[in-house]
């Protein structure tokens, strides 16, 4: 019988580990998890079992580490899987985010062809790890989409409902500019719409309090790292620059941006809070120019859409054991110490 670990830092991988582990419990093999950060531990529920030392995962000797983390202890057993936590969205240049070869993984499971064919280039560079293209465990819940009798994605029937979703980096941040607050607070009471808030998980608790004060019939903030079920509910999206963009794409909607750092033509941007309102009315629209390059945007970022993205990153690390071994990796001294420190742990 195969085991698993799931290997996070951050909360917000909870919701990228659990679909893992439900196809992991699915073919009866062993899954456990490991954090690196204390505060995560938290939010685990009953349903995960949660390894508390490095000791115990030395223990548990896993086959396959999937790791939704930048990095990962090389002394763990197992083939160390890189399953990402979220998509690339150019808050980085390619060297220093998504794209950034850290010398730690075997294999690399991306989203689709604008994330496979980089790391494809990266893997003849190296030419110790391999790449396979398998779709992102955290979007499966969205999958299938729900058709209304014409075959178009279903909109909520009474009042359109507007997601918020905010990333925590200060200069990109919608939630941390007061023109834009102030005019989401001027539209949460016109009665159009309902309006749905989530902010980061790091965001500042003066921000997190101020969206707090903002509640009335029409808007609620939800304090939560899952966001999926959410995201399902709503018509359309009011954001900045975070990859919960790409997520709520992924459902074939529409995207309104407040000072995108790299507009595009799947996404509706604007620069001003006053252009707001009509750009939301214009995206409930589901203009068709818009909607095609919606289209091709998620053919080339995330084209599956039959919620078995899990599956296939199972069956990805199943194939990797069964039919090649790790390669030898890069020293990496100063990483590799600076993870034993994190962790606290030195023994040979």
């Amino acid at each position: 019988m195969k085991s698993f670990l799931i290997y996070i830092s951050r909360a917000y991988s909870i919701p990228i580990g659990r679909p893992l582990q439900e196809e992991i419990e699915k073919r009866a093999f062993e899954v456990k998890w490991f954090c690196d950060e204390e505060e995560t531990k938290k939010h685990f529920s009953s349903k995960e079992t949660l390894l508390e030392s490095v000791d115990e995962v030395l223990a548990f000797d896993p086959d396959v580490v999937l790791v939704s983390a930048n990095t990962v202890p090389d002394f763990f057993p197992g083939i160390k899987v890189q399953v990402f936590h979220g998509f690339s969205v150019n808050k980085r240049s390619g060297s220093r985010g998504h794209f950034n070869i850290r010398g730690f993984f075997d294999l690399y499971c991306t989203f689709g062809p604008s994330t496979t064919l980089p790391f494809q280039k990266l893997q003849k560079k190296y030419n110790y790890f391999d790449v396979t293209e398998t779709g992102w465990s955290k979007v499966d819940p969205l999958f299938p989409l729900v058709l209304d009798s014409s075959g178009e994605e279903t909109m909520t029937i009474k009042k359109p409902v507007i997601i918020i979703s905010s990333t925590f980096s200060t200069r990109l941040s919608l939630a941390k500019d007061p023109d834009v607050v102030k005019e989401i607070e001027r539209l949460s009471k016109l009665g159009k719409w309902k309006f749905m808030v989530i902010l980061h998980p790091n965001m500042e608790r003066e921000i997190v309090e101020k969206f707090q004060a903002l509640e009335n019939i029409d808007l609620t903030f939800y304090d939560t790292f899952d966001i999926i079920p959410l995201m399902k509910e709503a018509d359309v999206m009011l954001s900045d620059t975070t990859s919960a963009i790409t997520e709520f794409i992924l459902q074939k909607k529409m995207v309104v941006t407040v000072n995108n750092n790299k507009p595009d033509n799947y996404m509706i941007n604007v620069t001003e809070a006053s252009e707001i309102e009509e750009a939301l009315s214009y995206a409930l629209e589901k203009p068709e120019e818009i909607m095609k390059n919606v289209e091709a945007f998620i053919a080339k970022t995330h084209p599956y859409d039959d919620g078995r993205s899990s599956q296939r990153v199972i069956d990805a690390c199943l194939a990797f054991l069964a039919e090649k071994k790790p390669k030898r990796k890069p020293l990496n001294l100063i990483r590799r110490y600076k993870i034993r420190k994190k962790l606290n742990y030195f023994k040979i």
